[in-house]
Order: C-alpha cells, then sequence, then structure tokens
C-alpha cells in the first residue's frame, strides 16, 4: 500500500480473495460460445485466444520468478546484497491483478469495436508501426509519466507503493495501485489501438508486443546480471536502446535516476542517468565470490511440496505445506519434473540466508519422501549426498548439516558413512540430534513426572530417554522389545525410570510419526499434549488435544533474506536439525555431530539462546 493511499488505490475485485478469476467467467463462457455455435466464416479465434494467451503470460511470470529466485541464491552476479522478507513477499502476492485487468479489457474492446476481432496472424507494416510508436510515443511519455510519479504528490499517493521493494523481483515491476495500472495500459496500448483503428494488427504482432512488455519488466527487476557485456561491445549504441537490470537497479535504490522505460536513450537526453550505472554494471558481470559457512542439505517431501520450495510459487513458500486441490490440476507438470530430476538432477541452491556475518545455503536433493523408503534407490541417494557433502567441502564450508530423511539410520548410519569414506573432511557433519533432543526435553512442562514415549529405536530415542531418565522423569514404553532394547543401552542407575507400561492415561506423549496409531490417539486423555521428535509431524485426530510442531526454534531478528516457511514450520521458524549447525557454525566448534555421537543437548541449548534463537510458542 502506498504511503498515503490515493482514490482508485484499490483493485475492483480485491474482496473476493482467491475467487477474483470469476469476472472473467462470463466473458470466457461467451467466447467459446459464440465460436462454438456461430458458422465458420463468422468464428472470431481472437476472442478465443484471449483467455490461453492470459496463461501463457502467468506461466511466462512464474518461469522469470523461478528463475529469480534460483540465480539470486547461488549467483555471484546478484546486484543488491540484501534479503527479502515475508512483508514484501504478501505485498507482491497479487501480481497477476494486472494480467486480470488487461485480459478483461481486451474482451471489452474485442466485443464492441469489430476493428479488434478476426485479426491476421501477421502484418509486416503492424508490426513496424508498433515498434515506431513504442520507441517513440511509449517510450517518451512513459519518461515524463514515471518523473511526474516520482513528485511527492503521486508518489505519496500511488508510486510509493512500488518502490516499497528495495530488493525487487521480477513480479515487483507490476505490482502497483490500480489506477496506475489503469494509466500504464492506456499507455502501452497505443501501438496496440493504432493498428487497430488503421487495420493494420495481427495476432502475431498483439503477441509478440505484449510478450516484450512482460520479457522487459521482469529482466529489469529479476535483481541479477545475466545480459553480457559483449552485446554491447558488439554493437555499442545497444546501450541506449536496452536497459539492463543493474540500470533499473539503481532506480529502486537512488529513486531519482534512471526513470526510462527500458530504452535508457530518454535518460541520457535529459540528464537523468545514474553515475553510477555503467560501473555497477561492469561489477556485478564480473562477480563477486561470495564463500559459504553452512549448508542445509534436505529434500523435497510430497511430489506437491516441489510447489512449496522457495523456487516454486512465492505465495505457497510463504506459508507451512499443506495440500492444496487445485495443484492436483498440475500434475502432468508435477509428474515431469519429478522424472526429469531423476534422471538427470543433482543437488540445487533452493535458498541463501545470513545472520551477521554467517552465511548459509540450503541445498535439496532431487527426490522426494518415497524414493528414501525404496532400498535400490539407497545407492543413488548417498551418492548425492556424497557428492554435496565433499563439494561443500572444497568450498570451505564450515558445517553441513542433514535434514529431513537424508540422515536417516538405515541410509547412511546417521551420517557416518561418509566420515568413513572421508576421515579428513574438514567440513563437519552435524544431523542436529542433540538440539532436537533439547527441544523437546524443554517441551516438556515443568513439573511433569511421567512421558508416554511412542517410537521405532533410535539414536533420537536412546538421547531423549537417557536426558529423561536423568532428570528422574520416568519413561513409559509399550512394546516389550523396545523396552528391552533400551534398558541394555542405558546406564544401569538410570533402569528403574524406563517402565514397561500400556497405559493411555498420562497427558504428555512423546511420539514419532509413523509410530502413532489413531486408535491410541483416541484413547489420550482429552487435553494430551502430543510432542513429536520425528523429522515428519504426526497425523493429527483429535480436536481436544495440544499437538506440537516438529523439533523447531524461532530465529533471531538478525536472520536475513528469510521469506519462505521450511516445510510445515511457521514462519521464521527453522527446524532443530538445521539450527544446530548454524550454532556449530557460530560457536566453532570442531566435533562431528553424526552415528553414534550425540553432542551435549544443554550445552548446545543455551548456546542457541545465546545467540537469538528461542523455542517456539506452545500451541
Amino acid at each position: 500500500m502506498a504511503s498515503n493511499p490515493g482514490p482508485f488505490t484499490q483493485w475492483p475485485w480485491e474482496k473476493l480473495g482467491n475467487f477474483k478469476y470469476v469476472v472473467l467467467a462470463p466473458w470466457v463462457i461467451y467466447s467459446l460460445h459464440g465460436y462454438m455455435t456461430k458458422e465458420t466464416s463468422k468464428q472470431d479465434v481472437t476472442n478465443l485466444f484471449i483467455l490461453p494467451f492470459m496463461l501463457t503470460r502467468m506461466i511466462h511470470n512464474q518461469m522469470w520468478i523461478s528463475l529469480s529466485r534460483f540465480q539470486t541464491s547461488r549467483s555471484k552476479h546478484r546486484i543488491v546484497d540484501k534479503g527479502i522478507e515475508f512483508e514484501q513477499v504478501d505485498r507482491e502476492r497479487n501480481w497477476d491483478d494486472q494480467i486480470i485487468l488487461q485480459s478483461l479489457l481486451f474482451y471489452v474492446f474485442n466485443a464492441f469495436h469489430p476493428g479488434a476481432s478476426k485479426l491476421p496472424i501477421w502484418r509486416t507494416d503492424g508490426v513496424i508501426f508498433t515498434i515506431l510508436l513504442h520507441v517513440g510515443a511509449v517510450e517518451f511519455l512513459y519518461y515524463w509519466l514515471h518523473r511526474a510519479l516520482h513528485h511527492h504528490f503521486l508518489y505519496s499517493r500511488y508510486h510509493s507503493h512500488h518502490h516499497s521493494s528495495i530488493v525487487t523481483e521480477p513480479i515487483t515491476s507490476v505490482i502497483h495501485p490500480f489506477a496506475e495500472h489503469v494509466m500504464y495500459f492506456l499507455l502501452f496500448a497505443i501501438p496496440l489501438l493504432t493498428m487497430v483503428f488503421t487495420g493494420t494488427g495481427s495476432l502475431l504482432a498483439l503477441i509478440g508486443y505484449i510478450n516484450y512488455i512482460d520479457f522487459m519488466n521482469n529482466l529489469g527487476h529479476c535483481n541479477f546480471e545475466l545480459i553480457p557485456k559483449r552485446l554491447f561491445l558488439i554493437f555499442p549504441p545497444l546501450k541506449y536502446l536496452m536497459y539492463t537490470p543493474s540500470f533499473h537497479s539503481l532506480h529502486h535504490t537512488q529513486f531519482r535516476t534512471n526513470y526510462s522505460l527500458f530504452m535508457p536513450f530518454y535518460d541520457y537526453l535529459y540528464g537523468t542517468m545514474d553515475a553510477s550505472t555503467d560501473k555497477l554494471y561492469d561489477k556485478t558481470v564480473r562477480g563477486k565470490f561470495e564463500k559459504t559457512d553452512v549448508i542445509h542439505l534436505t529434500h523435497p517431501t510430497t511430489l506437491q511440496s516441489i510447489y512449496h520450495l522457495r523456487l516454486g510459487f512465492a505465495y505457497l513458500a510463504a506459508g507451512p505445506y499443506t495440500s492444496k486441490w487445485y495443484l492436483w490440476m498440475m500434475w502432468p507438470i508435477t509428474v515431469a519434473t519429478m522424472m526429469l530430476t531423476w534422471m538427470f538432477g543433482t543437488t540445487f541452491t533452493v535458498e541463501r540466508n545470513s545472520c551477521d556475518e554467517l552465511k548459509m545455503q540450503t541445498w535439496a536433493l532431487p527426490r522426494f519422501r518415497f524414493h528414501y523408503l525404496l532400498e535400490w534407490q539407497r545407492r543413488g541417494i548417498n551418492s548425492l549426498i556424497e557428492k554435496a557433502i565433499l563439494e561443500a567441502d572444497e568450498r570451505g564450508v564450515k558445517v553441513v548439516t542433514l535434514g529431513l530423511l537424508n540422515q536417516d539410520k538405515e541410509l547412511n548410519e546417521n551420517g557416518k558413512l561418509y566420515l568413513q569414506r572421508h576421515p579428513n573432511l574438514k567440513t563437519r557433519i552435524v544431523d542436529g540430534t542433540s538440539l532436537a533432543v533439547a527441544v523437546v526435553i524443554h517441551s516438556i512442562p515443568k513439573g511433569t513426572e511421567q512421558v508416554i514415549l511412542k517410537g521405532n529405536i533410535s539414536k533420537m530415542v536412546f538421547a531423549i530417554s537417557q536426558s529423561l531418565c536423568q532428570k528422574g522423569i520416568k519413561v513409559l514404553i509399550s512394546s516389550r522389545g523396545d523396552f528391552e532394547k533400551l534398558k541394555l543401552q542405558l546406564p544401569s542407575y538410570l533402569g528403574s525410570n524406563l517402565v514397561l507400561s500400556s497405559s493411555y492415561h498420562h497427558k504428555v506423549w512423546l511420539v514419532e510419526d509413523g509410530t502413532l496409531m489413531d486408535h491410541e490417539q483416541r484413547q489420550a486423555p482429552k487435553g494430551t499434549l502430543f510432542i513429536p521428535f520425528s523429522q515428519f509431524p504426526i497425523k493429527r485426530v483429535r480436536r481436544d488435544c495440544i499437538y506440537y510442531n516438529t523439533p523447531a526454534m524461532v530465529i533471531p531478528k538478525s536472520m536475513e533474506n528469510v521469506h519462505a516457511c521450511e516445510n510445515w514450520l511457521p514462519r521464521r521458524v527453522m527446524s532443530a536439525w538445521r539450527v544446530a549447525g548454524i550454532v556449530n557454525a557460530m560457536e566453532g566448534w570442531t566435533e562431528h555431530e553424526c552415528g553414534n555421537t550425540v553432542l551435549d543437548s544443554e550445552k548446545i541449548w543455551h548456546a542457541s539462546l545465546r545467540h537469538g534463537f528461542v523455542p517456539v510458542a506452545r500451541p
């Protein structure tokens, strides 16, 4: 929202929320009905074409979003080295409003102006008109309109909304109040209307011009430099005819320079070219090496989870993962993506964060949860993880954390496999068990005397049991086999606090995903606390009980560029396994935490608090 919103700031369909596309329904039905009921000679392909063209524009924009987020998380050609936060993602969520608006106007104009219907595929004279009018009228008028929008009166009422984003993403280009978008549409319509009124219009000219505008808008706001310098060396006048991402980035950081639309010619002409434009371009083209301190290795969970990654749909990534019904309609894309990553995949960078001087990245393996359950896939997965660890070691990374199933005992013995193969690793492998245990222990209400523990025998179960028994809290195990195994591993003086019991009448349950049955949850007393200690959340059956998140902590305010949720966790909350690696690097510890090794849970807990991480509030 602008700092002092003016008239017609809000979009007419804003209150419709996600149902805003219904405003197009009457026109889509009208165009389909007309095409199917009229004779072939009277059918209007132009009108029928508007909806699919709208969809291709949305795909085009989404491709730019994904490309930009991928490059800014890993590329050395990043322009503005600052972070994006959730507030910007929320503000830019409705980037498709302008496509809806333009589609509506196309439908209306086509319905009431006969010259806009039944356009031919191609006309050379119309294309020439479009090019000349854009270079002359559109670029010139936009330059002066843009300067007017930077006058304090219009800026505070309209254009300040766009400039709220200092670090831009491709969709930042179309984030404007409604009234401002109407002005832009009238401006960009000059070549289109000229073609219609002169009878020189064609479908390809219309498609080409609008795609050109979309492409250049996205290019200018992508925040990484991708225009090679050799283009300007081969054809020097190009610097007056085409802007670069670094050119327009200066407009968002300096505000009073580089006003041009896509052609910097008018900034040169009127003396508003930023003096540092060429210097910034040269600097970003050369790039800047940035050392990474911590790498978190994760993987997608369900097939739909690819859309919830930071590289997927921005608004989905900005919220905890939940299955969406409409994503099932995209199953061909989902399956194709899965197959391609399975055949040709390697780890890819998902996210880049920083905390004070510490630099972090998240890498994802192109494997889903079900892949980890297939024995014949394990060798390939281990190969991918090993390759990522060796690459991190070569880059001088301090810590690699193994997230989700990348630390599974059956897969790699909680990461021990990689140390056995590469005993001289300088990079520390951290599975985060110690902090996950600490988070679970500190989630238990004070005064608790007994807890029910439900889960397969593992490194995590043993560490939790030992810690609880040391605190004098009795641990109730329902399986005799698990009880015997745990009792053998625990010191004899703690054995009295490990109890074999089938009782369900205690109100604190420590549970692992996949081991707690629905009927067991139903037998728990009202108000029971279900505290998961596993990487994945448990199924929620009861409404009268309290379900905790998987072990996690709220990150400090100094953590930057956090604008995507980690799987099912809330905003600005990270899993304990991931936090453990960050704290390990901050503290400069030198010991690996993998295999059967568990670091001091109380030590890492207090270190986490000291660095600004705090427990997640009770649900």
